[in-house]
């Protein structure tokens, strides 16, 4: 069962600013196939402007190991190394989002499938090898998210759909987690658009202790929360 928890994001006070919902999938819904058809007949579904960003799911870990490439993690996160980023390049940029893309297409919605490098839309830097060299993983800056270009495809009436894909400007793509690029279109784009951030997931919610389905917190209070 898929849990749906929103968060409205605050931004600048424009008058009339239009709605706008930036809604992150992640493998429980992608994995599925009636799933997704459930999660995309209802995503089309909703009134106004809207963003879809999706992960990888299980197909690029399956692809890579056809391909004799065995997946590394490191506390749950993926290191890409060269191979790596070219599997999850084709996984992630071009079967699953274009699937997503046809399917939305299908249903009349005008969805246009995105990589953060289409349009300089979001430009992240190589995470620093500390302890851990992830590999091509880029992190999301300030400055990562060109809302004015994003605001245009909106304005046109395009659906953008964003892959877990960005790039750095100097001709690279990074590897970047999709919940903050979800987290940081929100945030830029809630200085255009009244903003409402969704994340669809098998949980009940937000939880105190990933381990105890009963440890639900039930209202988010930005001003309570420690950064």
């Amino acid at each position: 069962m898929t849990k749906i928890d929103a968060v409205s994001i605050p931004g600048e006070i424009i008058l009339n600013k239009k709605n706008l919902y930036v809604i992150k999938i992640g493998g429980n819904v992608i994995d599925n196939a009636e799933s997704l058809d459930k999660f995309l007949n209802d995503f089309n579904s909703l009134p106004g402007d809207k963003i879809l960003v999706h992960g990888g799911g299980k197909v690029a870990t399956q692809l890579s190991e056809t391909l004799g490439i065995e997946p590394k993690l490191v506390d749950g996160r993926r290191i890409t190394d060269v191979e790596t980023l070219r599997v999850v390049t084709m996984v992630y940029g071009g079967l699953i989002n274009k699937n997503i893309v046809a399917q939305l297409q299908r249903l009349g919605n005008n969805a246009i499938g995105l990589t953060g490098a289409d349009g300089n839309f979001i430009r992240t830097k190589k995470r620093p090898v500390k302890t851990i060299d992830y590999g091509f993983v880029g992190d999301i800056c300030e400055d990562s998210i060109n809302a004015e270009n994003i605001s245009k495809l909106l304005s046109a009436g395009f659906t953008p759909v964003f892959c877990a894909l960005t790039h750095d400007g100097e001709g690279q793509l990074l590897n970047t987690n999709a919940d903050t690029i979800a987290s940081a279109l929100a945030v830029a784009l809630a200085k255009l658009y009244d903003t409402t951030l969704i994340y669809c997931f098998e949980k009940k919610g937000v939880l105190r202790d990933v381990n105890d389905e009963k440890s639900l917190i039930e209202e988010i209070i930005p001003c309570y929360m420690k950064s």
